[in-house]
């Protein structure tokens, strides 16, 4: 079983698959719409993916303000995380996405690619980044637990 990461944007989704193991995570695609408001293919797509890649639980970055606040794009975000668990019945856990998406421009900038395709990738690099980060908890957590058994 695999774990998917999500960023959920205005008129995009970043997608990031684990491997089998839940130690890395890798970049699939970025799913994009003409209106921020039609779901419907994303969500259709997402299902694809979640079968073809054994999926068994999402992360979802959620993306709070600096001050760790809620604004329109995590009631927008929390919209689409119920969606996601009716469509596809697993597991959608929410993740702090804060600084993701600077941590995705700053990687590529790294990586030398040039400032005006960054935009094309920044929402699958970021997915990555918050699939990541659970999949370091995971590892963090069942380190914890082996050490006090």
């Amino acid at each position: 079983m695999r774990i998917m990461g999500l960023d959920f944007g205005s008129k995009t989704v970043g997608v990031a698959i684990s491997d089998a193991l839940l130690i890395t995570a890798q970049g699939r695609e970025i799913i994009r719409r003409e209106h921020a408001s039609k779901l419907r293919r994303t969500l259709a797509r997402i299902e694809e993916l979640i079968v073809e890649n054994d999926v068994s639980e999402i992360v979802l970055g959620e993306p709070l303000n600096m001050d760790g606040t809620a604004g329109e794009r995590v009631r927008l975000t929390h919209e689409f995380k119920e969606m996601l668990e009716r469509r596809t019945g697993l597991p959608v856990h929410l993740w702090d996405e804060r600084l993701t998406t600077v941590a995705a421009d700053e990687y590529m900038k790294e990586a030398g690619i040039p400032r005006e395709k960054r935009k094309d990738y920044v929402d699958e690099i970021a997915a990555v980044f918050i699939l990541q980060g659970y999949l370091n908890r995971l590892a963090d957590e069942k380190r914890k637990g082996e050490n006090n058994e």
